[in-house]
């Protein structure tokens, strides 16, 4: 059986209205000349369309090879995604997250009470990314500066805004992505660390 990566996309299937989310519309319109992320969002609809609970997805590390966050905010203090988190850590699991999915990571505590990006080198969407889309103040927290505070300093950012951007530390275990620009990237570190 191929090893299996559990990604986690968000929390939030509904709008308040009651509308089921989507795609955001801007990616969508982003990447449409990258045949890789076409073909997925025509051929692949199971994979996205009929989505597990997270909480269905505690104790289990075992079954998987790694984690891998895209969601944005919604995760950053849920206390299962943390749960998840730390089996997955230590079960010496690969722990994975691009663009503004690193903020899953900015709040984990270890059952010690130590910050899981303690000491860690770390990227995530930067500041000067989230201003140049005029997104800071509809932001909850800035990601950079969160993911510099948890890891003791430890963020790093690409020389350039929508650079591709990829970060590994823990010997391969943590893997993080500056940008949706990083993705290609940020598959082939995990796909190396998986292989060994």
């Amino acid at each position: 059986m191929a090893p299996k990566v559990l990604v986690v996309l968000t929390l939030v299937d509904k709008y308040p209205t009651g509308k089921r989310t989507g795609w955001d519309p801007t990616s969508t319109e982003e990447f449409k000349d990258d045949k890789i992320s076409i073909d997925f969002l025509n051929n692949q609809k199971s994979l996205y369309e009929k989505t597990e609970e997270l909480e269905k997805f505690v104790g289990r590390a075992e079954e998987f090879v790694a984690l891998f966050y895209v969601a944005m905010f919604d995760l950053a203090t849920d206390p299962i995604s943390h749960q998840i988190i730390n089996e997955f850590y230590a079960a010496g699991k690969i722990v994975s997250a691009i663009c503004h999915g690193p903020a899953a990571l900015a709040f984990v505590k270890l059952p010690n009470g130590t910050p899981f990006l303690s000491g860690a080198k770390v990227t995530g969407f930067s500041n000067s990314e989230e201003e140049a889309v005029g997104g800071t103040a509809e932001m909850p927290f800035l990601l950079e500066t969160e993911l510099n505070k948890a890891s003791g300093g430890g963020y790093l950012r690409g020389a350039e805004n929508w650079g591709k951007h990829v970060v590994v530390d823990r010997d391969g275990k943590l893997i993080t992505g500056q940008n949706p620009a990083s993705a290609f990237r940020v598959g082939e570190a995990l796909l190396k660390s998986i292989q060994g």
